[in-house]
């Protein structure tokens, strides 16, 4: 699973762009697996990718389209895949977003992340035996009903709650 350390992004967007070459051969905020959340008034900037969940809420797919690979990663079948968009619905934090009838997601580029690779603050790193630690469950339900957006920003915000709160203690020092 990527791990991400908000205080080293330095929101340059470069693990966009290099998710979206390597997976697409373009380059455009669409076809990235990985988001990166930008909130300007509060100075923060934190890439949103699958937490590769202990819940899996994508696996649900109806049509079986979803699986696990080896590394934990999600593995998407374009051919079983009838865009429906429960995975997109169902992820807590808006890691899943359909693209050209497609769900984008994180598959670690084959274990070897090109986001992580390419992150020039090192904020983003890849820890192969972390899958399915992380419980998403408690974000399922506040963020029902929001746009994978919507979801990313709320997500964002809770992960950063901590550090901005340790730069508003040390400016007030």
């Amino acid at each position: 699973m990527l791990e991400i350390d908000a205080a080293k992004c330095s929101g340059c967007s470069r693990c966009e762009v290099n998710c979206a070459f390597f997976h697409s051969g373009s380059v455009g905020r669409s076809s990235a697996r990985i988001k990166l959340v930008k909130v300007e008034s509060l100075g923060i900037d934190y890439p949103v990718v699958c937490r590769h969940c202990a819940e899996r809420f994508c696996t649900r797919c109806p049509e079986n389209a979803i699986e696990i690979g080896p590394q934990g990663q999600i593995i998407v079948s374009p051919t079983l895949c009838n865009a429906c968009g429960t995975c997109e619905r169902l992820c807590p934090v808006g890691a899943i977003e359909l693209y050209r009838e497609i769900p984008h997601v994180c598959d670690l580029c084959g274990g070897a992340p090109r986001c992580m690779e390419e992150c020039p603050m090192e904020a983003i790193s890849f820890v192969p035996d972390k899958s399915g630690t992380i419980r998403l469950a408690p974000f399922r339900k506040a963020h029902k009903g929001l746009t994978p957006e919507a979801k990313r920003l709320k997500y964002a915000l809770h992960i950063t709650e901590e550090l901005r709160a340790a730069w508003a203690a040390r400016r007030s020092a």
